[in-house]
């Protein structure tokens, strides 16, 4: 294993030394002048060729097969002025030139919008949103203060549970199928218990990817979706900072260069956001009125990172976070998680080759911790590393990328069930990855991206070869069509059954050992989680300002692992002939999700709508019965609207209202003394006194009441100082209300009090942000 894991490191970087030719090579970077960043799908064009080209995500743009020449470069993007640069090329070598572009502050918002076009004219994007730092702003948001969970529950496909606990299901997969990563770490809960906010602090936030079905190859690990979250570097220009204070959370955040000597090349840049939350105690003063007064919610967000980078484009990032979580329910229950990690990221530019070098290196710690009245413990905890090494070769309209990617983590798992059986495990577990992703560009016309995949799950002893097949074909200027195959698996399982509507604690393990031998008489031969992504869409540009996107999408989910909330016997030789849906801590599922979905987007200089419209299927078979999972929304929709208005654009309204068909719950068919019979065969039922107990139903063959709420915000910007074009002083007031007509969506029904829990009121807030 060894020989045959280094002769594949050793080949990998061996082939860009072999990568030469007798022609040459112009190629660099497209940076943002004010912010340091690096632009990506900005237009770079070869004028004396003829020749164009768009940067990718690390502002990289290379020209391949080119004579030897002087050669004049142009670097256009709407929002900015034109960069010019001139490269004298030699023959069969590599030439450097980056780019630095000055943004027009009053056309910026359009820059975002050319950028994505310009991406769906050169890449497959399908199962794909793109979600940019000012994006996050345009909706009403909880508090006032931009945060990504509550932008993500617009995205079509999405289904969000609740305001209290919620988590988020992506066309039809479970939280725990979904991966979520923060600069190419793995982040195990990315979402606080409020269910409002995110870890992620929006103003350190640079893209968002969210691929929701038919992921390309350079991803697993999951079987529903990814979440791909990328931060950006520090202000190189000068110490910069942000303040932020509402009624349920304030913010600090602070960026600067570590040296300010311009004549130095390259940069080295920092930035620190801390983020804490008071609604526990800000809930008694300003919304007494919630929850009988309690939402015994807090958390804290501590994230810094530090960048420094060459002037050829390379770089080396440090980044490190501590995020926290408490909920405190008075004499019923107490939760509290904790997670940390530091990770690094360097890309590598080597001179005279033409395959760049990225990688990463992280390691994490996750652990949660449940306290109730009855004892009973409940923990669960993951840690571990991930390691990747990345290689990406470019040649005119074709690029292939490849690489490895090793995790390791350890599991450690205990609760006790319903039926006061303990389900419990420990376990290490390591993953090893291969991966190879070609895309190719056929007569501006056809985009082709094939890509295979090998997992090796160590703990396992299963291998999963996974094929993928990203398409999309250009019909004309306006109109594409495309689509998407592959096939996926994953190894760690939730400590949260599908069948759980409300539980805070979220838990991990890995593939388990106790899994049941068969499922509908077919015989169980892995331990893995699999499934296969069949996406098929269009996109129709109806003109410069507005667009229309749709796609349905099937989901097979193979094979799933699920804690066996039926358990009633332990799995020993006195109970071996009881049946395995009785007496195994987890079960066995195979289930479906499919849909379709969509998406009208308007975007001007100061208008913004989105409408989306998502239709979902979800069920599960366990060998017994066909289900409903609780997050089975049949109909949901989405409507945004953001407008900037006023002496320059000063004020800005959002608004925002979301419809959902009902969830499916489990009827309750009535109630009954449940008596143990603890002494046995001379047990006097009439005399003895028993436990109350609930009869249900089938297993979730009832709906909820439907879901409907309107969010509003208007923020005003006073700016005190902005040089050129970049504002360095500047106070925000935003009033924003959610719930503005106050509707009682259910939350979920207490059946033994028999009370019915809604969700959050109405609630209007005053955030205050002054930028420096």
């Amino acid at each position: 294993m060894r020989r045959r894991l280094s002769f594949l490191l050793f080949f990998m970087i061996l082939l860009p030394v072999l990568s030469f030719g007798q022609t040459g090579e112009i190629r660099g970077f497209v940076y943002d002048k004010q912010s340091g960043e690096a632009m990506p799908y900005a237009t770079v064009i070869l004028t004396k060729s003829k020749q164009g080209t768009l940067s990718d995500d690390n502002g990289f743009y290379n020209f391949t097969e080119l004579r030897a020449g002087t050669y004049s470069v142009q670097c256009i993007m709407v929002g900015y002025d034109t960069a010019y640069a001139n490269v004298k090329l030699n023959k069969g070598s590599i030439a450097s030139q980056n780019l630095y572009i000055t943004s027009q502050s009053s056309v910026l918002d359009q820059a975002v919008v050319t950028a994505k076009k310009q991406k769906r004219k050169t890449e497959t994007t399908i199962g794909e949103i793109n979600i940019s730092a000012r994006e996050l702003t345009q909706i009403p948001t909880v508090g006032g203060a931009p945060d990504l969970i509550q932008y993500l529950q617009v995205l079509p496909g999405v289904v969000f549970s609740g305001d209290q606990g919620g988590q988020l299901y992506i066309r039809g997969g479970s939280p725990v199928m979904n991966k979520v990563l923060l600069d190419g770490m793995t982040i195990y809960n990315p979402f606080h218990s409020i269910g409002l906010f995110s870890v992620f602090d929006a103003d350190v936030i640079k893209t968002v990817d969210v691929y929701s079905a038919g992921f390309s190859a350079e991803y697993g690990g999951r079987i529903s979706a990814i979440l791909d979250v990328k931060t950006r570097d520090g202000n190189p220009n000068g110490l910069r900072g942000k303040l932020n204070v509402n009624p349920f959370t304030s913010k600090v955040m602070l960026e600067g260069p570590f040296n300010k000597d311009r004549k130095r090349p390259g940069s080295s840049t920092y930035v620190l956001s801390y983020k804490n939350s008071y609604l526990d105690q800000t809930s008694k003063v300003f919304y007494d009125y919630v929850g009988e007064g309690q939402l015994p919610y807090s958390f804290s967000d501590l994230y810094g990172k530090m960048a420094f980078k060459a002037s050829n484009g390379s770089y080396f990032k440090l980044f490190g976070f501590d995020y926290k979580d408490r909920v405190d329910f008075d004499n019923t229950a107490r939760y509290a998680w904790d997670s940390k990690g530091m990770g690094s990221k360097f890309l590598l530019v080597p001179d005279g080759s033409k395959t760049l070098i990225d990688g990463s290196f992280a390691f994490s710690d996750y652990g949660i911790e449940q306290q109730d009245g009855d004892q009973q413990p409940r923990f669960s905890s993951i840690n571990g590393f991930n390691l990747g090494l990345n290689f990406g070769y470019f040649k005119k309209n074709n690029e292939l990328k490849y690489g490895l990617e090793l995790n390791g983590f350890t599991t450690d798992f205990q609760i006790t069930n319903a039926n006061n059986r303990r389900i419990s495990q420990k376990e290490n577990t390591t993953e090893l990855t291969g991966y190879i992703n070609y895309l190719k560009i056929i007569k501006d016309k056809l985009i082709l991206e094939p890509g295979f995949r090998i997992q090796y799950y160590a703990s396992l002893a299963n291998t999963s070869y996974e094929p993928r097949l990203r398409v999309k074909y250009i019909i004309n200027s306006r109109f594409r069509a495309k689509a998407a195959a592959g096939l996926y698996s994953q190894n760690l399982l939730s400590a949260v059954s599908d069948r759980d509507v409300v539980n805070l604690f979220y838990g991990f393990l890995s593939g388990p050992d106790d899994l049941p031998n068969m499922l509908d008489n077919n015989p169980i031969t892995h331990r893995m989680q699999t499934a296969g992504h069949l996406v098929g869409g269009i996109e129709f540009d109806i003109n410069k300002h507005s667009e229309i996107n749709a796609e349905a999408y099937l989901k097979d989910f193979t094979q799933v692992s699920n804690i066996n909330r039926d358990k009633i016997y332990d799995d020993n030789t006195e109970n071996a002939s009881k049946p395995e849906q009785l007496r195994k801590d987890f079960i066995v599922e195979t289930g479906q999700a499919y849909g379709y979905d969509v998406n009208y987007k308007y975007q001007s200089k100061d208008l913004y709508i989105w409408l989306v419209y998502s239709f979902n299927y979800v069920s599960r078979f366990d060998g017994v019965r066909t289900y409903q999972p609780h997050f089975d929304r049949r109909h949901n929709f989405n409507f945004i609207a953001s407008h900037q208005f006023g002496k320059e654009k000063s004020w800005e309204a959002n608004a925002r209202w979301n419809y959902g068909s009902g969830f499916p719950f489990t009827l309750t068919q009535g109630f009954y003394e449940n008596i143990g019979f603890n002494g046995g065969a001379s047990t006097d039922y009439n005399t003895a006194n028993g436990d109350f107990a609930i009869m249900f139903g089938d297993l979730n063959t009832g709906r909820l009441p439907q879901y409907h709420r309107l969010d509003l915000s208007l923020k005003k910007t006073f700016v005190y100082k902005r040089v050129n074009n970049e504002i360095q002083k500047a106070l925000e007031i935003v009033a924003s209300c959610t719930n503005v007509y106050n509707r009682a969506n259910i939350f979920y029904f207490d059946r033994v009090s028999y009370k019915r829990v809604n969700q959050l009121p109405i609630m209007p807030s005053l955030a205050l942000s002054y930028k420096f």
